[in-house]
């Protein structure tokens, strides 16, 4: 499987929400993420589309995963993968892109029982770097920070 990186167009828009709520709503089925989607769309609107890098990740013409950072704070606010394609090398060609978009160091924030995701990130150099609650739905999340060696 050839995994292709590409910059977010507008254009990508609704492919780009749908596979968030896809993966969201795999990962956290006890949650309405049908519900959620005109908040993330405002939100990818107004929030992240003007102010982060946004790299999506294809194999065979399909839209696989994304990555958003914002290189100005290196912030990688969301890293979302095709639940079908979990495991298949994808989240590291896209957190790679990260640390070569934010070459300074990033930052992120993760739910602090998404076991998965935390252990990933340690794998990829991650380091824990305290605690906090989610600014949007208070529930707790880990701060972890990754800077270049």
């Amino acid at each position: 499987m050839i995994v292709t990186l590409r910059p977010y167009l507008p254009a990508d828009e609704n492919e780009a929400v749908e596979l968030w709520r896809r993966t969201w709503a795999k990962h956290y089925p006890h949650i309405d993420f049908d519900a959620r989607v005109p908040w993330w769309r405002e939100r990818w609107r107004n929030e992240l589309v003007p102010a982060a890098d946004i790299i999506l990740a294809n194999t065979d013409s399909m839209l696989v995963g994304f990555v958003t950072v914002d290189r100005k704070t290196g912030y990688l606010d969301q890293i979302v993968v095709a639940p079908e394609r979990w495991g298949g090398g994808i989240a590291e060609a896209l957190i790679n892109e990260a640390k070569r978009l934010s070459p300074g160091g990033l930052t992120l924030l993760v739910n602090k029982d998404n076991d998965r995701a935390i252990a990933f990130y340690r794998k990829h150099g991650f380091v824990d770097d305290g605690e906090d609650r989610n600014p949007v739905s208070g529930i707790p999340v880990n701060k972890m920070r990754w800077r270049p060696q």
